[in-house]
């Protein structure tokens, strides 16, 4: 299907005429382009007016409006924590120790007293902090290193996808553990191993749009026009494959959240006693026997929470973008 026709593209390429100025007719009783009505003007396929619509679309859809409220109220709890959480999320009280919800502590507090709704909230900034630049960094891999495997084919995408495939036998969390463990924990290594991982995975993705793409006439006349192959991946394939990468993006994140709480739950994520979602469900869970459940719950929950929202977003997304 030539990309001028695809739905996920905001415009064709440059220098293709659309069909509607290709099957003009003149003279009475003409057929009016493609493109427009009669007694009307051309309709507007802008790239402004398609993202228009399609951001008028996504806002009507119920699942990413929930999903976009939930992450932009965890978004607003990480930026303002200081201002949000009723108390020092490091602060103990050896008098308040493992105290159940109550007025005073909404959430309880854990065995060292500390508030449980302020760890939360605070808990909140490193993880959106460490996340979307892990996964930044690896669409950002992903995508160059799959645009070059498409668009050479043969030997350079044998030996990158032999090396692809090597990493990718472990399981993500498996290859960033082993990385974390050589490296040492820190918010740094964080995001390099689980940016690298996905980078892999992205890759793959961005390969299969690409090896689409390369063979199309508007490949073949930049390749007249003497382009590079810089330019042509970049400037001519690229857009084209954006939408692909755009769901790419945000399916990651939220396996990169994922991620980073699963480290950081093992020991190999954030130090404490800075809070963290991961670490204090290990912290507390062996207080579950115990009946003191509301210290690993609500961690968990904030965890839950903000994995499903950034689900039903991609998944909005991918739906529009991707029809």
């Amino acid at each position: 299907m030539p990309p001028d026709h695809r739905p996920d593209l905001l415009a064709p390429p440059a220098g293709r005429a659309s069909l509607g100025e290709a099957a003009t007719l003149h003279g009475p009783g003409a057929i009016p382009p493609l493109g427009t009505e009669a007694g009307a003007g051309p309709i507007d396929y802008s790239p402004r007016r398609i993202r228009r619509e399609r951001l008028g679309e996504l806002l009507s859809t119920k699942p990413f409006v929930v999903g976009g409220i939930i992450l932009v109220g965890w978004i607003v709890c990480a930026v303002f924590a200081g201002q949000l959480a009723p108390y020092d999320p490091l602060a103990q009280s050896l008098t308040a120790t493992n105290a159940p919800p109550s007025a005073t502590h909404w959430l309880g507090t854990d065995s060292l007293g500390r508030d449980v709704l302020s760890r939360v909230i605070a808990g909140s900034r490193d993880i959106l902090v460490i996340s979307p630049l892990a996964t930044m960094l690896g669409t950002v891999a992903g995508t160059a290193i799959g645009l070059v495997q498409g668009y050479f084919g043969g030997l350079v995408d044998n030996v990158v996808g032999r090396v692809v495939e090597a990493v990718l036998a472990l399981p993500v969390i498996i290859v960033a553990f082993l990385f974390v463990v050589a490296a040492g924990p820190s918010e740094l290594t964080l995001v390099l191993v689980i940016g690298f991982a996905f980078a892999l995975l992205i890759a793959r993705t961005v390969r299969t749009a690409v090896l689409q793409e390369r063979d199309l006439d508007y490949i073949a006349a930049a390749r007249l026009r003497g382009e590079s192959a810089l330019h042509i991946m970049f400037a001519e394939i690229l857009p084209n494959v954006g939408g692909p990468i755009l769901v790419e993006f945000t399916v990651r994140l939220g396996y990169a959240i994922f991620t980073v709480a699963t480290l950081s739950f093992l020991g190999f994520g954030i130090r404490p006693p800075t809070p963290d979602w991961g670490a204090d469900i290990a912290a507390n869970a062996g207080y579950l026997s115990a009946g003191y459940w509301w210290e690993t719950l609500f961690p968990a929950l904030a965890i839950a929470s903000l994995v499903i929202a950034i689900n039903l977003v991609a998944d909005s997304i991918e739906a529009v973008v991707i029809q």
